[in-house]
């Protein structure tokens, strides 16, 4: 597995998003032996990029995690995310990123974990009750205290990222990006390499939906996440078909699965860019794991490149994004 620098942080290219270990989309199929046996897989695999959050279970998925990387603390780059849980009476789904609660957050990973450091520490979503230099100035302190390593920031906008990158150098910015979503190339991408900022990429599959795997939500258990997703709304979904079968079309002419092509596109981006897939199964793993190993020809690249944005919103309320 090749290594890129994210900002400075030397992490395996592709990594391994916890987060459908614990939430969102698990129904009924969670299970921790098997959870466990696909994290030490992607060890072995060479994939020590580890990315979860307080707010995954809520607090199940760290504590999962933690289980995990028990006695294999050093090989692994750990990053979690805090301020959507507000620990002075909010509780779970409120913005929170104020310097009080983030002290009582990073005590609460770190003790699930178990570890008493965090490679990369990322704030989750903006809040906008607390000023990002408030924020990152107290992530700074847990930077001199040795309790975190790195910051980030996730799905920030251009002007919170240079304030936070003027207070205390951020190491990496997490965002959406896929074939489904190309958002951030207008102006995201473009400040993170001018500060040197690296990008990690979540739902780099489309949620599962560049996978050909989705082609109707008639089979998905009653809690999972995407039945909100306007995206995957019958009209928008039947619309959307389109992208995937463009996306199995390259796939079979590279001759690999259609989730290792987006992923080889997401590579092919920049190395600058670190996709953190989520599985829970070793098998969708390793399959995951291949696209390391592909080069698509610049006419391949050409072709996914004209795709068309999808039909619907990524999130049904887009006001916390990008601020």
């Amino acid at each position: 597995m090749m290594h890129i620098s994210l900002g400075g942080l030397d992490v395996s290219r592709l990594g391994l998003g916890a987060m459908t270990m614990s939430a969102f989309y698990t129904g009924a199929n969670s299970d921790e032996a098997e959870a466990i046996r696909t994290m030490h897989r992607a060890f072995e695999l060479g994939i020590t990029f580890l990315d979860t959050a307080e707010i995954y279970g809520p607090y199940l998925n760290e504590e999962l995690v933690g289980k995990a990387i028990a006695g294999r603390r050093d090989s692994v780059v750990l990053a979690t995310k805090f301020g959507i849980v507000s620990h002075h009476g909010g509780g779970p789904g409120v913005f929170d990123s104020s310097p009080a609660n983030i002290r009582i957050a990073v005590e609460g990973s770190l003790k699930r974990l178990g570890t008493d450091y965090i490679d990369l520490y990322y704030q989750h979503r903006v809040d906008p009750n607390t000023p990002i230099e408030d924020t990152v100035g107290t992530l700074a302190e847990l930077v001199a205290e040795g309790k975190v390593r790195h910051i980030g920031l996730s799905e920030a906008g251009v002007e919170t990222i240079r304030r936070a990158h003027a207070v205390h150098p951020i190491t990496a910015l997490q965002t959406e990006y896929s074939l489904w979503t190309r958002d951030p190339e207008a102006e995201i991408l473009p400040v993170t390499r001018e500060l040197g900022i690296g990008f990690v990429a979540y739902s780099p599959l489309g949620r599962g939906f560049l996978t050909g795997a989705l082609r109707s939500t008639d089979h998905l258990a009653a809690d999972d996440f995407r039945l909100q997703n306007p995206r995957f709304s019958p009209e928008n979904l039947a619309q959307n078909l389109r992208i995937v079968d463009e996306v199995e079309a390259v796939a079979a002419e590279v001759g690999c699965t259609p989730a290792q092509l987006a992923l080889a596109w997401l590579l092919a981006q920049g190395n600058d860019i670190a996709p953190i897939p989520g599985t829970k199964r070793v098998s969708r793993l390793e399959e995951n794991a291949a696209a390391d190993a592909i080069e698509l020809t610049p006419a391949q690249l050409d072709r996914l490149n004209a795709i068309e944005p999808p039909a619907g919103d990524r999130y049904p309320d887009m006001t916390p994004l990008g601020r």
